[in-house]
């Protein structure tokens, strides 16, 4: 049970690799290409005040939240090829022994902040809100949902 009424962030983040196209894209990135992407995870909650919990002092364990994007998201994308069932890719190695994940959605970095957020929302318990979900598809370049800002 949590009493006090201040809610505070924790992020955990979270590293995998994958590959993927950009269907009708007019530059390197229609090819067939991978990046190491960097994913930051925010949860928004109340610190649990009973002292009976295993929780107690904390909005949520970490290890609980790396075992929900793990399950979610990690298993899987990493080391997977992401391709929109449109591309002209798709026929070519829909029958190849690889892993891929197959989508109906073009796999910008955008596209997949989205898809992330909603395959966590599926698992997060009712008591956290998410917060924000953050994907570094380069050092350089990133893309970023937040709740405050759909509200």
């Amino acid at each position: 049970m949590c009493n006090n009424d201040d809610k505070i962030r924790i992020t955990k983040e979270f590293h995998f690799e994958m590959s993927h196209c950009l269907n009708n894209y007019n530059g390197l990135c229609k090819n067939i290409h991978g990046h190491s992407y960097k994913l930051f995870v925010c949860v928004l909650g109340k610190i649990c005040q009973n002292q009976n919990s295993e929780d107690y002092g904390m909005v949520m364990d970490f290890s609980k939240l790396k075992k929900i994007v793990q399950n979610q998201i990690l298993e899987d994308l990493d080391h997977a090829l992401m391709i929109e069932i449109h591309s002209p890719f798709y026929q070519n190695v829909k029958a190849m022994d690889l892993k891929k994940k197959v989508v109906d959605f073009q796999p910008t970095c955008e596209n997949l902040v989205l898809y992330i957020k909603n395959e966590i929302l599926k698992s997060l318990p009712q008591n956290l809100e998410l917060f924000s979900v953050t994907l570094y598809e380069t050092a350089s370049s990133h893309a970023t949902w937040c709740k405050i800002d759909n509200l």
